[in-house]
């Protein structure tokens, strides 16, 4: 049976953490290890926390909770903490606002991979569709960048074509390409170039599931700093495509938000 490992990264996180909890609590799959790795946050969020595994073991098939409560470098450093303490055959992040689009998306997905893959040689990466969602977790649209049929590190170059919550990495790729700790807002588009090109490398599958994986919260830390990001994630791609292919794909992507605001 297969294993997802879902990594939850928090700091202060008390008016968003409690959909985010509720909904790994909601998924009817059961190989699921839940991973909380807390900031030392101030606010109410280990409380809510903390009821969330009290309630856990009353259920049925519970799942296994590993909660880590301690200083870190930032998001990014928090979320390689996850990847190296992860046991599933899987790993995604679903951090505090964001949920599972319905509580059968593991089981779906898990599915999905038993029929086609030998466990042998599973996808290295597992991706699908978004949707944002405001504050309050209700729906305001579909993500604007769709997911390509076939994934490969290239897609990046329009942009982050897969959300990184609707990005699954097999656990051992992962550990070996952890987040680049020098990018402080897009370390997640570097990270999925990364994990991409070590799987072509590999000749390894990846695999669409053709499902809305994510409802994600669109007030992020990149939304919040976005500017910010812009210009990082111009580095980023510089780095990996070229100077000319990196300001090329800005250009298009200036002029892509004249013609579809």
């Amino acid at each position: 049976m297969l294993r997802f490992t879902i990594a939850t990264v928090t700091y202060n996180a008390g008016q968003t953490i409690g959909r985010t909890l509720e909904s790994v609590s909601s998924q009817t799959y059961e190989a699921v290890e839940h991973l909380i790795i807390d900031g030392c946050s101030t606010d109410g969020t280990m409380s809510l926390i903390h009821h969330y595994v009290e309630r856990n073991t009353d259920l049925r098939h519970p799942h296994s909770i590993c909660l880590v409560r301690e200083p870190d470098n930032g998001l990014y450093d928090a979320m390689n903490k996850a990847i190296q303490q992860a046991h599933g055959d899987y790993i995604l992040f679903l951090n505090a606002g964001d949920k599972f689009h319905s509580p059968t998306v593991l089981a779906e997905v898990a599915a999905q991979l038993e029929e086609r893959y030998n466990t042998s040689r599973l996808p290295a990466v597992v991706y699908g569709e978004t949707d944002l969602v405001d504050n309050e977790g209700l729906f305001l649209r579909h993500r604007r960048l769709q997911a390509p049929e076939r994934l490969t590190s290239h897609s990046f170059l329009s942009g982050m074509l897969v959300c990184h919550q609707s990005f699954y990495v097999r656990t051992d790729i992962a550990r070996t390409d952890p987040y680049d700790l020098h990018y402080r807002f897009s370390a997640d588009y570097d990270w999925c170039i990364r994990v991409l090109r070590r799987a072509e490398k590999r000749d390894l599958a990846r695999h669409n599931t053709h499902l809305i994986l994510t409802d994600y919260l669109a007030e992020g830390m990149t939304t919040r700093n976005h500017r910010r990001s812009l210009l990082e994630r111009l580095r980023i791609m510089a780095h990996h495509y070229g100077w000319p292919a990196a300001i090329a794909a800005h250009l298009w992507f200036v002029i892509r938000a004249i013609i579809r605001p």
